[in-house]
């Protein structure tokens, strides 16, 4: 098939490589516009024209395609797909419609649930035991869509969102593949989906990781293992930010009031919730390292 990509960040790279060994031809990656990092503001590429880049492949970055100036621009490539993965903009009518195939994307939940940002963190801190990938055809509606494949996965006990990111990008990657093969051979089924059961997500931000000791302590045992690598869930300990990495769920009581440190011990700090007790084995100080709280204790008298 002739391809369209639209992507951008690490976990569409998997897709775009797994679809250039499938033997498809690439001819046009779409990806959002570099952004400035550091101090020096220098342009840093998106993950996505990265691997584009390494492969040969022309690279585009509009602002918004939207404009007729990208729709058009597209309309030349005369591709038979356009596959979404975690582009970062609203595809209008005119560019689904375009290939003869449609646009399909791959999106990281069982769908109709976890419509919309974020759905791989959020399955973590809801607490799910399963999770996957959809592969759907795109229409103008956010992640509304008749489903093609699907891929359950199951959660592990210790998953944090970094570690079920790489899990589901993998999946992800060939699942798509699986779904242009069918979609190829004319065996594709569309089903639509139950609006009835569907759910809804949002973009992840910074300050939702500040814990709240008032919630049960898993609850807050799964924010810590959601927002790991970012943003992290973190508290404060006297006047510095304490980030939280890992930590264990005890479900005894010690009475003391939420957020309050009852016992410390070699390798982790007991402290209550609202519910069970949550015993912290590995945080990061501020303007320190993260670190296993026996190393933490060597330095740290609380």
């Amino acid at each position: 098939m002739r391809v369209i990509f639209m992507g951008t960040p690490d976990f569409a790279v998997g897709t775009l490589e797994e679809i250039i060994k499938a033997g498809h031809e690439v001819v046009l990656v779409v990806s959002q516009p570099d952004k400035a990092v550091g101090r020096s503001k220098a342009l840093r590429y998106t993950p996505v024209k990265a691997c584009a880049l390494e492969h040969g492949i022309e690279v585009y970055q509009p602002q918004k395609v939207r404009d007729s100036e990208c729709i058009e621009r597209l309309r030349t490539y005369h591709p038979d797909i356009i596959i979404v993965e975690a582009f970062g903009q609203i595809i209008p009518r005119a560019i689904l419609d375009m290939p003869r195939y449609g646009c399909v994307n791959v999106h990281a939940s069982l769908l109709p649930k976890y419509r919309g940002a974020a759905p791989i963190q959020w399955a973590v801190i809801n607490g799910d035991t399963v999770t996957g990938v959809t592969t759907m055809r795109m229409d103008e509606g956010l992640d509304t869509g008749d489903m093609i494949l699907k891929e359950e996965v199951k959660i592990r006990a210790d998953e944090t969102g970094g570690s079920l990111f790489d899990r589901l990008s993998e999946v992800g990657a060939k699942l798509c593949v699986r779904t242009m093969e069918a979609i190829d051979a004319g065996t594709a089924t569309y089903t639509p989906q139950d609006n009835s059961q569907a759910t809804h997500t949002v973009k992840i931000y910074k300050e939702m990781g500040s814990i709240d000791w008032k919630q049960g302590a898993k609850e807050i045992e799964c924010l810590i293992r959601g927002l790991d690598p970012w943003p992290s869930a973190y508290t404060r300990l006297g006047d510095k930010m304490l980030k939280i990495w890992k930590a264990q769920v005890v479900s005894e009581e010690s009475g003391a009031e939420p957020g309050c440190i009852v016992k410390v011990e070699k390798d982790h700090i007991l402290v209550q919730t609202g519910k069970g007790m949550l015993a912290i084995s590995e945080l990061q100080l501020e303007g320190k390292k993260r670190m296993p709280v026996e190393a933490f204790l060597n330095g740290y008298e609380i």
